[in-house]
């Protein structure tokens, strides 16, 4: 099914459009690109429903919100969901402010999503509506275990049935979650939490294989987080010496343009909860 979801990317090179932060949106449309799919970034409110309407998926990530995007983002997740597009919310940072917090919130309560992605720190402020983070880092306190996976598999469940959403918490170990099923993923590597955007190239290329593969869209993000994980551990891998974040990142967006879905199957490591 890996394969599958990989393949119908590069098939069907999905237009995703995305209205996500500035500092990673130029990452964001490479790693697109670099996976098959196409990339548009439009956050004015004149053109996002026009953008949006053109597109088969609808990435809204609130890294660098404003209040003149916010209006922007409802509009176009209004019109994705009449067009029934694929829609995925990526909350950074919320908890951060009430501004955010707030947005947040919101766009759950106004649009239907079909994935909400983030680090366990913003999906547990979202869950509760309230809350805290270290920025648009997971706080320590958090972080997702051994010890504490069975406990954390069965909130992400639960927070998908609450908000009719595939659940995606991304970090050492990832869960991707619906009502009834659970997948933890064990891929990645610690590096990639030292390159700003590795979160939002996540939501992005997620996004795409949601638009490729409408049919199955829990096992699409699955692929999804599985082929960034492996692109993680291929590139730290092919590190020298004198490489450092910057080189890694390169890399990153490298080993996703020449995965193969034959080596996605190989090199992924997850079990269903």
């Amino acid at each position: 099914m890996l394969k599958e979801c990989l393949e119908n990317v590069r098939k069907n090179s999905p237009l995703i459009h995305n209205i996500t932060n500035y500092v990673t949106v130029n990452d964001c449309a490479n790693i697109l690109l670099a996976c098959g799919a196409s990339p548009i970034m439009a956050d004015d409110i004149n053109e996002v429903e026009e953008i949006t309407s053109i597109c088969n998926g609808l990435n809204i990530n609130i890294g660098t919100l404003n209040s003149r995007t916010i209006n922007s983002m409802h509009k176009a997740g209004w019109t994705a969901n009449r067009l029934s597009h694929a829609v995925l919310l990526d909350p950074v940072g919320v908890g951060a402010s009430e501004l955010r917090t707030r947005t947040a919130v919101e766009l759950v309560k106004n649009i239907k999503f079909d994935v909400i992605r983030g680090n366990i720190s913003e999906i547990k402020t979202l869950a509760n509506g309230s809350g805290s983070t270290r920025g648009v880092d997971a706080d320590i306190r958090d972080s997702i275990t051994e010890e504490n996976l069975a406990e954390y598999v069965k909130f992400a469940k639960q927070l998908s049935k609450n908000m009719d959403a595939i659940i995606a918490i991304s970090g050492v170990i990832d869960i991707v979650a619906d009502s009834k099923e659970a997948y933890v993923i064990y891929n990645g590597h610690k590096i990639m939490s030292k390159i700003t955007g590795s979160g939002c190239m996540l939501s992005a290329f997620t996004t795409a294989y949601l638009a490729a593969n409408k049919d199955n869209k829990l096992m699409a993000t699955v692929a999804a987080f599985c082929a960034m994980g492996v692109a993680g551990e291929i590139a730290q891998k092919r590190m020298g010496e004198l490489d450092g974040n910057a080189s890694f990142r390169n890399y990153l967006i490298d080993a996703i343009y020449n995965m193969t879905g034959e080596q996605l199957e190989a090199m992924a490591k997850y079990e269903k909860r």
